[in-house]
């Protein structure tokens, strides 16, 4: 398992940000000289946040990319990213044109200057407002009960730009009176996933997820047990992870995508096109039940409330 301490992690991200620019650098178009002349690129970059082991979620975006490269006749390339801070400069850079960010790490990205727009966030209805919440977990039998019990404590998050896995976990724990730098002995996991397996193995007292990632990711994959950890602490609802296009691309490409993600990638319109047989069988990110939904920049107006109350220096890009 990976685990970065709070020190180092400044350095290392910015050698995976740019490991991650120079891996795309070689295979995508420079997208700004596919805007300036009118064409659009000859590869669309599709990156995600490291909310889980990499190849779980390429296999996951599998048929997100195969639409998106159906509908465009341009080929998709899944970009894998081992942080935050990787997707968010290559996007940036103009060397991703796709981006799937936390709510936390879009709204870094989109007020620090990255051309971007939301496409769509996944929910389990078509009329559903997408959102999930943080969950503190600790093991099972652990004498932690509160966050007041954190003091101490050596505690996993996800990574700083993270909205379920740092964000809203600090504004928590400064609620309850808790420096979550000084107060905690703070180690930073990489993944959603990478965090609970380390509560889980005794790696750290406590730490904190998304919730499903919790109940049901994990469980399903057979890597926890249902009671391996308690929740004892959950957040208010955080608005839904984005999916983002770069909008230097060409304002034609900028609407298609945008179309393809609010129309075509929900369970019923993969059916209706032949993707799947059934919607049980389409398997899209995260188990959603339904698909993406649209959503706009000021569903993530709270993010920059908490980000107002923490004085993160993580909410800064």
């Amino acid at each position: 398992m990976h685990i970065r301490s709070l020190r180092s992690l400044t350095a290392a991200a910015a050698a995976v940000g740019t490991a991650l620019v120079l891996a795309a650098c070689g295979s995508s178009a420079d997208q700004s000289d596919s805007a300036a002349s009118g064409s659009g690129p000859d590869k669309l970059v599709l990156a995600s946040i490291p909310s889980e082991d990499s190849t779980s979620l390429q296999q996951e975006f599998a048929l997100v990319q195969k639409v998106i490269e159906d509908e465009t006749g341009i080929p998709v390339e899944f970009q894998n990213a081992t942080d935050y801070a990787a997707v968010i400069e290559a996007q940036r850079a103009g060397k991703v044109q796709i981006a799937v960010y936390g709510p936390f790490s879009y709204v870094t990205a989109r007020d620090g200057g990255v051309p971007i727009q939301p496409l769509g966030a996944f929910a389990d209805s078509a009329d559903e407002e997408p959102g999930y919440r943080s969950y503190a977990i600790v093991p099972a039998g652990s004498d932690i009960r509160t966050l007041d019990d954190f003091r101490g404590k050596t505690i996993c998050f996800v990574d700083p730009t993270s909205t379920s896995g740092y964000l809203y976990p600090s504004a928590g724990l400064l609620e309850a009176g808790i420096d979550p730098a000084k107060d905690v002995t703070p180690v930073f996991a990489g993944g959603h996933d990478a965090s609970v397996l380390a509560v889980v193995s005794g790696q750290c007292d406590a730490g904190f997820a998304f919730d499903t990632m919790v109940t049901k990711t994990l469980i399903d994959k057979g890597e926890i047990k249902n009671g391996d950890v308690s929740v004892i602490w959950e957040s208010d609802v955080i608005p839904g992870s984005p999916t983002a296009v770069s909008t230097t691309l060409p304002q034609e490409l900028v609407d298609q995508i945008t179309d393809i993600f609010r129309t075509k990638l929900n369970r019923p319109a993969l059916v209706e096109a032949g993707y799947c047989a059934s919607e049980a069988e389409c398997k899209l990110p995260e188990g959603t039940e339904f698909g993406y939904v649209s959503v706009g920049d000021e569903l993530y107006d709270g993010i920059r409330k908490v980000c107002d109350i923490t004085n993160s220096a993580s909410c800064v890009s």
